[in-house]
């Protein structure tokens, strides 16, 4: 099957699977792959030229528009819905079996979660500054690892928000992902005025697929400590 991913999760995990897309989006992380675009912004005419048997897409990764323009085009889309961790078996069940594959997902291990025991925020952009609701894959893998996002309640996905009202909120820690944002060590100092931040990785925290029951052990390896033992909130 010619298959074109529009998701860096889906490509990631196709290739796990043993299935090389024949091309992705540049922030797919995978160079010896033909890169159309970007997940926000994909080359349609020449998806459409590649000729595809399916294109993957993701609900909260791409735009409507372009999911349109290619349907219209005539071409076979597969579009995941992962918001949370208690989808992520459901959705790479329902793509495994779209791609002919037997569930890859059955000797997963249990990804049970552990008592809330630490308030986190969690940045994910600068200029405006921005952060995760309740209602995403990342917020709640961490819910899972032991942290209660204080945007939890907020009324959209990703809401922009200024440091002195996070600080109000009076979070335990700041987890600053390595990805969507890159900041910079003077980034990471303004976040200091909230609450100690610790770097985590972006890719493990917003990236589902293959990757998933790794990527919870090693997030659970790295913040463990800091659920169990805490930080003294700051006044």
């Amino acid at each position: 099957m010619r298959v074109v991913s529009l998701v860096p999760s889906v490509t990631e995990t196709m290739r796990a699977w043993g299935i090389d897309p024949i091309a992705c989006t540049r922030y797919c992380e995978q160079p010896d792959l033909a890169t159309i675009g970007g997940t926000k912004n994909p080359e349609v005419a020449a998806i459409v030229e590649l000729g595809p048997d399916l294109v993957v897409l993701d609900k909260v990764e791409n735009r409507r528009e372009d999911a349109e323009a290619l349907e219209a085009a005539g071409l076979d889309l597969h579009v995941t819905d992962v918001r949370t961790l208690g989808d992520v078996v459901p959705e790479l069940d329902a793509l495994a079996a779209r791609l002919g594959l037997d569930s890859q997902t059955r000797d997963w291990p249990s990804l049970a979660s552990v008592p809330v025991a630490a308030s986190c925020f969690v940045p994910i952009w600068r200029r405006p500054w921005m952060t995760i609701g309740a209602d995403t894959f990342g917020s709640t893998l961490l819910e899972a690892l032991g942290f209660a996002n204080v945007y939890a309640a907020a009324a959209v996905d990703y809401p922009e928000v200024e440091l002195a009202e996070v600080r109000r909120r009076r979070p335990d820690v700041v987890l600053a992902p390595t990805e969507p944002y890159e900041f910079s060590a003077a980034h990471l100092e303004e976040l200091g005025v909230v609450a100690p931040v610790v770097v985590v990785d972006g890719q493990d925290l917003f990236w589902w697929g293959s990757r998933t029951p790794a990527a919870v052990e090693r997030l659970a390896a790295a913040l463990g400590p800091i659920a169990q033992g805490g930080f003294d909130k700051r006044g």
